[in-house]
């Protein structure tokens, strides 16, 4: 179908239908979208009206048919005498009672077999709806310690929020201390770092491996304690040749000298010890 065909049937649906409600067609823009969108509700809306013109045709075709059987069991009802006009009032009463029951029950006699089927059917109803209502009830306890568990939890975060809020302060400022100590903490370290360079250095330029530990330094410090024990008096002899000339002939006569002073000194000690033993 063209535009323009469903624009000229849009516009003849628009305009029966305001003139069936006695109003006018409003002033609007007919655009293809618009035009679309009332097309498919003119065709929705025909489709509905035709579904319950049939619908209603059935229904007066249907009350035809009961207003007839009602007037030919009327007829009956006549001539066997159990006309409405001639029944007691306590019988027309109990028949509406009756038939107001079966419409209740949504039966269409009023046999005692259909009524105790619909009244099987009730209690059938009634017994699923005493479950359901017991599983609703069972569901709503369960919700309601839910409720309580969640309203409880709820509380307990509440105030476990506000002392953490409370601590707010106290944290920020040990942080803040941290954050000092770590900066001189970094300062520090780079010093140390630095510092370890340099002794590196030294030690490098000093001649030193790994091999030289402390144990070994205390080993070489005894082995020369030990040298200086046994070169000690190789050095006061020697020193005490520096005393001498360099001549030669000097050097003899300054020997015979302290030979000569050291046989003195031994026959000095020797008299000491004539005269100490003499005494005693």
């Amino acid at each position: 179908m063209s535009e323009k065909e469903a624009m000229s049937e849009v516009k003849e649906w628009l305009a029966k239908t305001f003139e069936a409600a006695g109003k006018s067609v409003p002033e609007f823009e007919y655009t293809p979208r618009s035009v679309s969108h009332l097309h498919h509700l003119m065709t929705l809306s025909k489709a509905k009206d035709e579904a319950a013109r049939l619908v209603a045709r059935d229904f007066r075709l249907k009350a035809s048919e009961y207003r007839s059987q009602a007037a030919r069991i009327r007829e009956i009802l006549e001539n066997v005498g159990l006309a409405q006009e001639s029944l007691p009032s306590n019988v027309v009463t109990s028949a509406q009672v009756l038939a107001n029951v079966a419409n209740l029950l949504n039966i269409r006699d009023t046999e005692m077999s259909s009524f105790l089927v619909a009244m099987g059917d009730i209690s059938l109803r009634k017994t699923g709806v005493e479950e359901k209502r017991a599983e609703v009830n069972k569901e709503s306890k369960r919700l309601l310690d839910y409720t309580r568990k969640a309203i409880a939890r709820l509380t307990y975060l509440k105030r476990t929020l506000a002392q953490l809020e409370d601590e707010v302060a106290p944290c920020e400022a040990q942080m803040e201390s941290w954050k000092t100590n770590l900066k001189v903490m970094a300062l520090k370290e780079n010093q140390y770092l630095q510092q370890c360079v340099n002794y590196k250095a030294v030690l490098n330029h000093a001649g030193y491996t790994p091999e030289v530990s402390h144990r070994v330094l205390v080993e070489m410090a005894e082995h020369r304690k030990e040298l200086e024990k046994k070169t000690k008096p190789i050095l006061d002899t020697l020193r005490s040749y520096q005393d001498l000339p360099p001549d030669k002939t000097l050097a003899a006569l300054a020997i015979e000298d302290k030979k000569r002073q050291y046989a003195d000194a031994e026959k000095y000690l020797e008299d000491v010890l004539q005269s100490a033993l003499a005494t005693s």
